[in-house]
């Protein structure tokens, strides 16, 4: 126990001991610096110098940093420190703290760790000004439950060590055990077996791709490249790797450089050569897809962060395919991935293997900081599946719900159901989720369990001056997406003055989905927004096709379409409103309208690569007043007979495809992609012939003859 008045003089031997300590069992500790930030300052500056600081990090002001060994960043660049290995943090939370960040650089630290997290005393927490929530749209004055929930766990967890300053308080040291044997950073068993298999993979039949899951620390990136390096060693000539950047295969190219040893001729940052010719090369995602290089294994690292329709890419591109990624975790994508990308490896690679890695490799499976961060953040949050053999329409019950007043089990299962859901729920989705005023959430349960979540927020309601300021774009204002997408990007300034609620996120459980709760959800939503005197409820999604059949089925109607494609999924947002007021009604008649009458001339400058399914869907759904004529039907019948050719008939067909009806039609067409393509995309010959829709310029004019003679025949609408 040290005594109060070595507060401010810490006792450096006991310090000292504890990282020595620590390292020997393979434990890291959080240690909670509470109180005046000048004081902490203070207390570090006398301790740190007396610490192992290789590759210590000090996360503020870079200026500040208390003791000159420490990197300094910025908490907003934490992620990039992912794949690396730190022995101390030093955390300002009095600069802020955004949650994905923190929980990112917590899984740097290996064995003997200490993270130091500048911070008010923990009764403060739930009131805490934190810089970071300007960012967000938090910076209110209202409690902040985010916040208070944090400080009862770190309240409750006896692994924290609290320095409080300036409190009576004594400062007591956590007393380890004595271990039996050092702790050591060792291949594990499971990576053993893991590097067996991928070698074996490596060197197997095509097209039965591996998926590796793990949770951070477990060694995947490592397992990886070793594995590479044996491949290499016994005949592979050409091993790829990608992955988000080249930061995420620091570690990968690391040991396979350990493992390969004398055998290498060269080493560079983004190949490895050995004395055989045998390379082992990075290339960024997109870079690979573009250059198509021949490889007879691609490795993909942190699968998780790349879009699911690229990982489609990869998959078919090349006859062996290693995926790898973490599932729980501040990437909060790795469920959401699993899920998505499973069905594709069912439908695509039936004879898919994985492998998983539970045990961690740069600490003990008694850390107690793995513990912490994933209660803290909730990353390890897992919604458990129920048994319900027939879900009748009257027993389950929807109501509206408060996440930031339910108890930890219940949020931890509605969370968890999120994660599953979607392609990417992270810390920050929790911190905005308990914490924004706006937000609004419902909630389906059946005897008390979770089936279904819906969160919402209330956007809208700028005045009429800003709403002209943003509509012109000489303004943009945090939040209050759907208002200002239509203001900004569909010219309709009344947009932005209008409220209405913006469904976040759906999510019900997979026993439930075929049975309407999910409809039955948004319309609860939307009911409630009605009564709230909202003008619309609305959506913000990345746009496939099945979404967008849900949400149309939720009787929301299509008003616009992202330019840029969304960095987490790949795909273009999809935005979809029902109007509840007579001023919601008359936009949404506008924005549909202007819309159609644009939309031939948009399709072929922004939206080269929308899924042809999607494209067919919102283009059937936009209102037109489209009707070929005399002259057009003569040269539909000229063209279908090969009279006349494709590029004297394109705006013909571009019009044809806004008929009512002939989008559905098409859509069912087994020639929908070509059409897509060539008729409605621009795409040109080659192109198409890349894309294996066919087999030049006299192929695919002949099928889309037999097209335009088909819907000639058999089209109503026409």
């Amino acid at each position: 126990m040290i005594p109060e008045t070595e507060t401010f003089s810490p006792d450096l031997d006991a310090w000292c001991s504890l990282q020595a300590e620590l390292a020997a069992a393979g434990q890291r500790r959080l240690v909670l610096v509470e109180g005046a930030r000048d004081l902490a300052m203070q207390w570090l500056r006398a301790l740190l110098p007396a610490l192992e600081l290789t590759g210590g990090l000090w996360v503020g002001a870079v200026e500040e940093a208390p003791d000159s060994r420490l990197t300094g960043i910025v908490s907003s660049k934490a992620r990039l420190w992912l794949g690396r290995e730190t022995s101390v943090i030093v955390w300002d939370g009095w600069r802020g703290n955004p949650p994905d960040g923190f929980a990112a650089l917590s899984g740097t630290l290996k064995a003997g760790g200490l993270l130091f997290w500048l911070m008010p005393s923990l009764e403060e927490w739930g009131h805490f000004a934190d810089p970071d929530y300007s960012r967000t749209g938090l910076d209110h004055d209202q409690p902040h439950p985010f916040a208070k929930r944090m400080a009862g766990i770190l309240a409750k967890d006896s692994s924290v060590i609290r320095v409080q300053l300036g409190s009576p308080k004594a400062l007591v040291l956590p007393e380890l055990p004595g271990v039996t044997s050092k702790f050591t950073v060792a291949t594990t068993p499971d990576q053993q077996a893991l590097i067996r298999k991928l070698v074996a993979f490596g060197l197997g039949r095509r097209r039965r791709p591996i998926v590796v899951t793990a949770d951070r620390g477990r060694g995947k990136s490592a397992a990886l490249g070793m594995a590479a390096a044996q491949l290499l060693q016994q005949g592979r000539r050409n091993i790829l790797v990608t992955a988000p950047s080249r930061a995420n295969v620091d570690t990968l190219f690391k040991h396979a450089r350990e493992t390969l040893g004398a055998s290498v001729l060269e080493a560079g940052n983004d190949l490895i050569e050995t004395m055989t010719g045998a390379q082992l090369h990075f290339l960024p995602i997109r870079d690979l897809l573009r250059e198509k290089p021949e490889a007879e294994v691609v490795m993909v690292d942190e699968a998780a962060a790349i879009p699911v329709p690229l990982l489609k890419r990869v998959l078919l591109g090349w006859p062996r395919v290693a995926f790898a990624s973490s599932v729980h975790g501040y990437e909060g994508a790795g469920r959401g991935f699993a899920i998505r990308f499973r069905q594709i490896l069912d439908e695509k690679t039936p004879q898919w293997q994985s492998q998983t890695l539970s045990e961690p490799v740069r600490w003990a499976d008694s850390d107690p900081l793995e513990a912490l961060i994933s209660d803290l953040f909730l990353l390890g949050a897992e919604y458990q599946p129920i048994e319900v053999p027939d879900i009748a329409a009257g027993d389950v019950l929807i109501e509206p719900w408060q996440p930031d007043q339910a108890p930890e089990a219940e949020l931890a299962e509605a969370f968890g159901l999120l994660v599953d859901a979607h392609y990417r729920t992270t810390p920050a989705d929790l911190r905005q989720w308990l914490d924004d005023p706006a937000a609004r959430s419902w909630r389906a349960t059946v005897n008390g369990k979770t089936l279904g979540v819906v969160w919402g927020a209330v956007e809208g309601g700028l005045s009429n001056e800003l709403a002209e300021l943003v509509a012109s774009g000489k303004r943009r204002v945090r939040g209050h997406l759907l208002p200002q997408s239509l203001a900004s990007h569909s010219g309709f300034p009344e947009a932005a003055s209008l409220r209405g609620l913006r469904i976040i996120r759906i999510a019900v459980s997979a026993q439930a989905r075929r049975v309407g709760l999910g409809n039955r959800l948004v319309a609860e939503a939307a009911k409630s927004a009605e009564l709230e005197g909202l003008d619309f409820t609305g959506t913000s999604f990345g746009g496939n096709s099945d979404l967008y059949t849900f949400w149309a089925s939720c009787g929301l109607e299509f008003v616009r379409l992202g330019l840029q494609q969304e960095a987490t999924s790949g795909e273009y947002p999809v935005q979809m409103l029902q109007a509840h007021s007579a001023g919601a009604v008359t936009l949404v008649s506008q924005v549909r309208a202007r819309l159609a009458r644009h939309w031939l001339a948009l399709v072929p400058l922004n939206w080269k690569d929308l899924e042809p399914e999607l494209l067919l869907d919102v283009t059937a759904g936009l209102p037109s007043e489209c009707r070929p004529d005399v002259a057009d039907i003569r040269d539909l019948q000229n063209f279908s007979e090969g009279h006349r050719g494709f590029r004297l008939m394109l705006p013909v067909l571009r019009e044809l495809s806004m008929v009512a009806g002939v989008a559905s039609r098409l859509r069912r067409h087994n020639e929908a992609n070509l059409w897509c393509g060539a008729v409605l995309q621009g795409l040109d010959w080659p192109e198409l012939q890349r894309e294996g829709l066919c087999s030049g310029q006299r192929d695919g004019e002949d099928r889309l003859r037999q097209v335009a003679r088909e819907l000639l025949q058999k089209g109503p609408e026409l």
